[in-house]
């Protein structure tokens, strides 16, 4: 791995009140349509599960005891599985309000995991990814007696679980969890976070709490990724300036998948499109699972 020059980083040239601009997607949308957008992902998601086969509430995880939803499965046969890892910049949301393509997915013969994990600053963003990587463990080794492939297992999140996403994509961790290298099959992060160090001069960081150094070791596209996984890196048309930089930067780093910019969409709503199989990014991440 070549190193890493701790201050070239894109948007180091910006104020702190530009990268704000650039990366404050909350204060973008402002609060009536935040507030909006936060209750359409409750309801759609409750209205995805209801009446659906699946098994809620597994623990994935000892140390932390955190739990995971497993939803979309079937009777006597395994599915691919795909793992979708929220966002709330690391610090809010859960899996409650992160199910909304469960139900689009079932009828196209995948099953949805949806792990939590503990939120900042209760956790480290060392410990979020731990436990996010060990959900994908989890599934693999024990999807079976669920109904899940583990040998067709895709990971997607949005924002912050975009990020997290892209730390199961890089190398270096699998082995340690006793996985091999190609545990996840391809990925699809949406309007995610790859290098984070600008997130040391927003105001994220105030509960986060990163130095550029750690900022730099927990950014996927600055870690060593011998094999590429197929890739979607999606990503809103009216997302912020922060996020399109990253997922452009991140696609060409990553040279081995499609950058796909969803018109009409924003930050918040454009993850929503997966709840509509006929949707642009429904169809992208379908195709994912047929090269399986």
């Amino acid at each position: 791995m070549e190193t890493v020059d701790l201050n070239d980083w894109p948007g180091r040239e910006l104020s702190d009140e530009e990268l704000d601009v650039a990366y404050n997607v909350r204060r973008k949308a402002g609060p009536e349509l935040f507030d909006r957008h936060m209750a359409r992902y409750r309801a759609m998601s409750a209205a995805a599960v209801d009446g659906l086969p699946g098994r809620p509430g597994l623990r994935y995880d000892e140390a932390s005891g955190e739990r995971l939803d497993v939803w979309g499965i079937e009777e006597g046969r395994l599915r691919p599985v795909f793992v979708f890892v929220h966002g709330g910049y690391w610090m809010a949301l859960s899996r409650h309000e992160s199910s909304f393509m469960a139900r689009a997915l079932h009828e196209r013969g995948v099953a949805t995991v949806v792990p939590d994990y503990t939120l900042a600053p209760a956790a480290t963003l060392e410990e979020i990814v731990r436990q996010v990587r060990a959900s994908v463990a989890w599934v693999h080794r024990h999807g079976r007696g669920h109904g899940l492939d583990p040998d067709r297992i895709v990971v997607g999140g949005s924002s912050a679980g975009g990020h997290l996403t892209g730390m199961t994509m890089v190398g270096g961790w699998q082995e340690d969890l006793g996985l091999p290298a190609d545990v996840v099959k391809a990925a699809m992060p949406f309007s995610g976070l790859f290098d984070i160090r600008p997130i040391t001069r927003v105001y994220v960081n105030a509960t986060v709490g990163l130095d550029v150094a750690r900022a730099a070791a927990l950014s996927p596209a600055l870690l060593p990724a011998e094999r590429r996984c197929p890739a979607v890196v999606a990503v809103a048309e009216h997302d912020g300036d922060g996020f399109l930089l990253q997922s452009r930067l991140f696609q060409r780093h990553w040279n081995a998948g499609d950058l796909m910019v969803v018109p009409d969409r924003d930050h918040f709503d454009v993850v929503l499109d997966l709840a509509d199989p006929d949707s642009a990014v429904s169809r992208a991440l379908l195709g994912l699972f047929a090269t399986l």
